[in-house]
């Protein structure tokens, strides 16, 4: 009992100077579900997390846990010019682009960045120009910062604050940030760009497209980035850029993993974690269970195009009603708005679903899903085969991947009709290789040494112990870009070769010369 007590006394005493003190650079939408379970973990574990809070915000919602310590900032955009913003890209992506010329798309979509650009620098500006709240965090001595970039600063704040930083991070457009800044090898020949919805099996026609894209989605990205690049000069007081800062980050936890990303070259300080907020089926409410026990052999279909979807047209729900009760199986359906008049009794709408326990059940036999890489991972952890309807953003290329790993049919949204709907559904139940190779994902996606949560945290506490990750870090961010691909080597040796060249070339001339000038005295002697 002596020696009980002594350890557990051990355990208690040094348990604290083991835990960390986090502070989380705030994150919106599904970004935000991606990072909430990575924080309740690390708090389960006994590290003190700190939450930036902006007053105007559209999803994130920290107030529904007490164990966040918030501090909180103003913005200089409201909550109603946010969901503004939100609702004009919806709009554009689901009732516009397919109506309007290239150029009309271009113009709008810049439009749109313009809009994002300056909701990010609102952020910026509420954390860095307000002196007081500055003055706290570097009273609060964190030992790292955890951000996903999809607002920038996080970088200047960590620089200020002296600390390492860890970036959570789906991808950015065409790969543009991981390739440029943090230096991650992408050969557009086999690694095709984010968003450009290829495979790594490509044509030469596809991969002179690959490249086309590569080379736009780098000269849009320094464009919009010049924005922050003058903004990161003006803040540090000396000349800087956005990917300079963005490069510094130590450790950058990618959502995907190999079940969905196509073979590709990384460095050690990139880790895959897809799927971290993916769990085993959790018991469903009682009249639900009820409604998919009532489904027989046939099982059920989960339908949701996530949560930002809430202006459907009438027409468009009516058509997709219409196909869903013409299946035998049963449907519960994630929809707010008006109730389609061709709704069948088959078929149950909700505002919410427990998503993830309906994937998880033993009698779902496929997922309507718009694409969001959260839906898809919990279908393949799962292994449930998926109708993709995608909409905007990343969603194309989602699909794109699952089609190509051959679990999924693709709709589009724009031309589909009830038939298409109805011979889709019908193709990935009745074809048992879609079932097959949704199976084969989810076995991979488990087959791992570690799980991605937990490979996440650990990722995060070894940084703390470490005071950073630079060790991991390629070279290649200290090199200019001829140095990066060796031109000045190859300057160099093109150089040497042209004068060693020359040199024969004179010598030899020389010595031929010497010898005809002998042979023409000889033969005048003679």
């Amino acid at each position: 009992m002596r020696l009980v007590a002594c350890m557990l006394s051990f355990f208690i005493l040094s348990g604290p100077a083991e835990c960390g003190n986090i502070l989380i650079w705030p994150t919106e939408g599904s970004h935000w579900i991606n990072l909430k379970i990575v924080l309740e973990t690390l708090m389960d574990r006994g590290h003190s997390v700190t939450v930036l809070v902006p007053d105007s915000k559209m999803f994130m919602s920290v107030e529904e846990s007490d164990l966040f310590s918030q501090m909180h900032f103003n913005m200089s955009i409201s909550s109603e010019e946010m969901h503004a913003f939100l609702e004009e890209m919806l709009h554009f992506s689901m009732y516009e682009v397919d109506k309007l010329n290239l150029l009309q798309i271009v113009s709008k979509f810049y439009q749109l960045a313009s809009k994002n650009l300056a909701l990010g620098l609102s952020y910026c500006d509420g954390i860095l120009k307000s002196p007081g709240l500055i003055d706290r965090l570097r009273r609060g001595k964190f030992d790292v910062v955890l951000s996903d970039p999809i607002f920038p600063c996080s970088d200047i704040m960590a620089e200020q604050l002296n600390v390492p930083l860890v970036f959570t991070f789906r991808f950015s457009i065409g790969h543009a940030a991981e390739r440029m800044c943090a230096q991650i090898p992408a050969p557009p020949s086999y690694v095709p760009g984010a968003m450009s919805k290829l495979t790594d099996n490509m044509t030469f026609t596809e991969r002179i497209a690959n490249m086309i894209f590569y080379l736009s989605q780098d000269a849009f990205a320094k464009i919009l980035w010049r924005t922050f690049d003058n903004y990161y000069t003006e803040y540090l007081g000396r000349p800087t850029s956005f990917c300079e800062m963005l490069g510094k980050a130590d450790i950058w936890l990618i959502r995907t993993y190999w079940d969905f990303e196509y073979p590709r070259p990384f460095l050690p300080n990139f880790k895959y974690v897809g799927g971290l907020h993916c769990t085993p089926a959790k018991q469903l409410p009682k009249d639900m269970e009820e409604f998919v026990q009532s489904s027989g052999d046939d099982g059920i279909v989960v339908f949701s195009l996530g949560s930002m979807v809430k202006n459907m047209t009438k027409e468009k729900s009516n058509m997709i009603a219409s196909a869903l009760a013409q299946i035998p199986q049963k449907v519960l359906w994630r929809y707010v708005g008006e109730k389609p008049d061709t709704l069948g009794p088959n078929t149950r709408i909700y505002d919410w679903i427990p998503q993830n326990d309906l994937l998880g059940h033993p009698k779902t036999r496929a997922f309507i899903t718009h694409g969001g890489t959260n839906g898809i991972y919990e279908a393949i952890y799962h292994g449930v085969p998926m109708v993709g309807i995608p909409l905007f953003g990343d969603q194309p290329d989602n699909m794109a991947h699952m089609i190509a790993k051959g679990a999924a049919v693709v709709m589009d949204y724009y031309t589909m009709n009830t038939q298409d709907l109805l011979d889709g559904l019908n193709t990935v139940m009745t074809d048992p290789s879609y079932k097959e190779k949704s199976a084969h994902l989810s076995r991979v996606h488990h087959d791992r040494p570690v799980k991605p949560l937990d490979e996440a945290v650990f990722w995060i506490e070894f940084v703390m112990r470490n005071k950073g990750a630079k060790h991991l870090q390629v070279e290649a961010h200290n090199l200019t870009w001829y140095q990066y691909h060796c031109l000045d080597v190859f300057t160099f040796l093109i150089t040497i070769m042209t004068v060693i060249t020359y040199i024969l070339f004179k010598t030899c001339k020389c010595i031929i010369m010497r010898c005809c000038l002998r042979s023409m005295t000889k033969s005048k002697k003679e």
